[in-house]
């Protein structure tokens, strides 16, 4: 058996379908990919809020304002970033709204859900940068199960290839490159990405725990993991994309996502040289029964006076579990 045959047969199938009808309601795969990875993310955020001692379900009020402004915002950047879509005599204005046929932008919605999640804290009072850390993992998880909505639409996938696990694409499609032969097979830069991403949680999850990541600092590791990886996986996309001083707008993205990461982590670092006191900012604490103090978590050093003792304390602190 050749070679190609052998690809072939071990190659990754697309979906056959991309959404399911029940009556008028229209259900787009995708969009279930996006909604369980936000679930899931809010699940697990409140999770890790509430054992740093916040008030059960307060994530709930913080996403009110980031989870839409997330997605306003990675439409706005998906359209800014591929006029052409859009924008043209020959071009439907309108789909710029159907967000259910796929186009939003992880930087975006970082841009617009940063903006919502700052709000959102000030709004119960959460410090901004607790958040960030306790959703860090949850995010970089709720992305990988975001990235099977490409696969169900049958998008954003790289270039030809013959590997054993290449992709198949159903023949026609809109992505297409042209002049390349119904039987190509290409990189699945969707699974990529979900290995890169399940792997940056348990990266996060321990770096969290080993090194008692506070003060942002966890969610600067967060931004450059992902974009670390990002600028792999977008190099060898061939969705069209423009391209600014040989690299495609997202590579540029990625490469400042880094750099912004870096300046975080380092500052952050220099301004707070102790453990966060609480999650919630001074004057705005939670005084609810559930209430969890520092000298009853993993999260936070016990600040609390020594006993009187002959004998010195065990100042020996546990690891901090803290996007």
């Amino acid at each position: 058996m050749t070679s190609t045959a052998l690809s072939v047969i071990a190659s990754i199938p697309s979906p056959s379908i991309s959404f399911i009808q029940l009556g008028p309601l229209t259900i787009h795969f995708y969009a279930l990919c996006i909604l369980l990875g936000i679930v899931v993310a809010a699940m697990w955020t409140n999770r890790r809020l509430t054992k740093r001692g916040a008030e059960p379900w307060v994530v709930i009020d913080i996403c009110l304002l980031a989870v839409p402004l997330a997605i306003i915002g990675a439409r706005i950047f998906h359209v800014v970033t591929h006029p052409g879509f859009y924008f043209g005599e020959d071009k439907d204005f309108w789909a710029i709204f159907r967000i259910w046929e796929g186009g939003i932008a992880i930087f975006g919605a970082l841009l617009g859900g940063a903006v919502g999640a700052w709000l959102g804290c000030k709004w119960t009072g959460i410090r901004f940068w607790t958040f960030a850390d306790a959703l860090a993992p949850a995010l970089l998880l709720a992305q990988a199960f975001g990235r099977f909505g490409n696969w169900f639409n049958q998008e954003l996938f790289g270039l030809p290839t013959d590997v054993p696990w290449a992709l198949e694409i159903d023949y026609p499609n809109s992505a297409w490159p042209a002049g390349l032969p119904e039987t190509t097979l290409f990189h699945p830069t969707f699974l990529y990405e979900v290995i890169w991403n399940v792997m940056g949680v348990c990266v996060l999850v321990w770096a969290g725990r080993h090194f008692r990541l506070q003060w942002g600092r966890l969610f600067a590791l967060y931004l450059i993991w992902y974009s670390a990886g990002r600028i792999v996986w977008e190099s060898i996309r061939i969705d069209p994309s423009e391209v600014f001083f040989g690299l495609r707008t997202n590579v540029w993205a990625s490469v400042l996502g880094v750099v912004v990461g870096l300046v975080i982590f380092f500052v952050q670092r220099r301004r707070h040289l102790g453990f966060e006191p609480s999650p919630y900012t001074p004057g705005r604490e939670w005084g609810g029964s559930e209430a969890v103090h520092s000298q009853n978590t993993e999260n936070f050093v016990d600040v609390s006076e020594p006993p009187a003792s002959e004998e010195p304390a065990d100042t020996a602190t546990s690891s901090v579990t803290t996007r």
